[in-house]
């Protein structure tokens, strides 16, 4: 069996993710092969061997950290987030340790704790990770979606759930490879009445 090459630091992941649980998850992407290889403390729905898109990013020797930066959670939650990219002893990069931290319970804590969950600027979104990032697009969309309606996904009727799922093909969220599978996830429903909803709209 292949063991990936960011074996070695699955116990830093454990040892964080123990740390601070529930709030936080950690997740190495390997580059070799573009896919999320490991998870500590999961709560993003994401699975094993998905995508990763980093493809695209340019690994600078002088930007080994990216972040401070805002995402958003399936579930709307607010998370703080942050990339370590992972080197070998040449200086390659193999992968990324990407540390995302569940603050939206602190937020409605005492003042003195807005140190630990303020983002440098609220604006900043490193354009290497997001652009090609269609679950924080998908998990973007479903946040507007149900605030607009005054919804959340757990309490979303049958009929809410079918027009989100309209709306979400309308705004071409299922044209990512896995995006259909995510989205039922997320939304907590079979693939297969995702599909159904779909034919529904043609």
């Amino acid at each position: 069996m292949r063991t990936d090459s960011l074996h070695r630091y699955r116990p830093i992941c454990d040892a964080i993710a123990a740390l601070f649980q529930p709030y936080v998850e950690v997740v190495l992407h390997e580059l070799a092969t573009d896919k999320a290889v490991y998870f500590a403390g999961n709560f993003s729905k994401r699975v094993l061997g998905e995508p990763s898109l980093l493809h695209e990013i340019d690994f600078e020797a002088e930007n080994p950290v990216i972040g401070p930066y805002e995402k958003v959670n399936w579930d709307g939650r607010a998370l703080k987030s942050i990339t370590i990219v992972l080197r070998d002893e040449q200086g390659a990069p193999l992968g990324v340790m990407c540390i995302n931290v569940n603050v939206s319970d602190f937020h409605a804590v005492m003042q003195t704790l807005s140190v630990l969950v303020r983002v440098p600027d609220s604006h900043y979104r490193p354009e290497a990770l997001f652009k090609e990032d269609w679950h924080e697009r998908i998990n973007e969309f479903i946040r507007q979606w149900t605030q607009g309606r005054n919804v959340t996904i757990s309490s979303m009727t049958h009929a809410d759930r079918k027009d989100l799922v309209a709306a979400l093909a309308e705004s071409g969220a299922f044209s990512g490879k896995n995006a259909a599978a995510y989205i039922s996830r997320v939304l907590g429903m079979g693939r297969a009445t995702v599909y159904k909803y779909l034919r529904t709209e043609k």
